[in-house]
């Protein structure tokens, strides 16, 4: 029970933050890379792509930060590339454009609101029916018992008791709270799917070759794995 409480606590923290914070990352992604683009004819638009492109990727090391949690296992930080040594001003503040995760954390942080709006809806509609619906028989009779109200039993057609009002409302708020621990799972794993596969997705081929070659006993481990790969793109 410990276990099943603690993982509806963090899949609803999860999901209740993410909301707000994708409505800033749009926001800012959407005003930045439109200024952007709309001035690089100028060449202002560079360093604002860049600094957009940099703030993406705040945002995304955020999110790679919460996945672990809710996916159970540690997730890969891609590798961006740095700027040239000796690289001037203009150069460093353009080198994100360089580099293709950068602008997968820009693309992220715009399609990452409707799937976070989406379940946010449900993660609030599960909670406030399964605690509405179980404290119902508190509250609900005096509800039940102002004149001219039409409570949910009436208007599906069962009577205007007060009891039955009380029972069926109270029924809903159970379905709600049995329920509830899938629909947030769920929930949470269709955040963090889209979070992994385009923050992470590309890292991890690379972490798992990298723990293949630093893992195998076998001195021939890298031989094997370059020879196997040589081939591929040769052949």
């Amino acid at each position: 029970m410990n276990l099943l409480t603690r993982r509806i606590g963090t899949d609803t923290r999860y999901l209740l933050l993410g909301f707000p914070l994708a409505i800033v990352a749009f926001c800012l992604m959407v005003a930045g890379f439109s200024l952007g683009v709309g001035t690089v004819v100028i060449w202002v638009g560079v360093p604002i792509l860049g600094a957009s492109l940099m703030l993406a990727r705040g945002f995304a090391d955020l999110e790679r930060r919460m996945l672990p949690e809710v996916l159970g296992h540690p997730v890969a930080r891609p590798r961006y590339r740095p700027a040239p040594q000796g690289a001037g001003t203009f150069r460093r503040l353009a080198n994100p454009l360089t580099n293709g995760q950068s602008w997968m954390d820009l693309l992220y942080g715009i399609v990452n609101l409707p799937v976070a709006i989406v379940t946010f809806c449900l993660t609030v509609t599960w909670w406030a029916g399964a605690i509405a619906g179980l404290t119902y028989p508190v509250y609900g009779w005096i509800l039940e018992g102002i004149p001219d109200n039409n409570g949910l039993a009436e208007l599906l057609g069962f009577g205007d008791s007060a009891l039955i009002g009380v029972v069926m409302t109270t029924a809903i708020g159970v379905l709600f709270a049995v329920t509830l621990p899938a629909v947030i799972r769920g929930a949470a794993l269709v955040q963090a799917g889209l979070s992994r596969a385009m923050l992470t997705g590309v890292a991890e081929p690379y972490e798992h070759i990298d723990d293949r070659v630093l893992t195998d006993e076998s001195p021939r481990a890298f031989t094997d794995w370059d020879r196997e790969h040589r081939a591929a793109f040769t052949a």
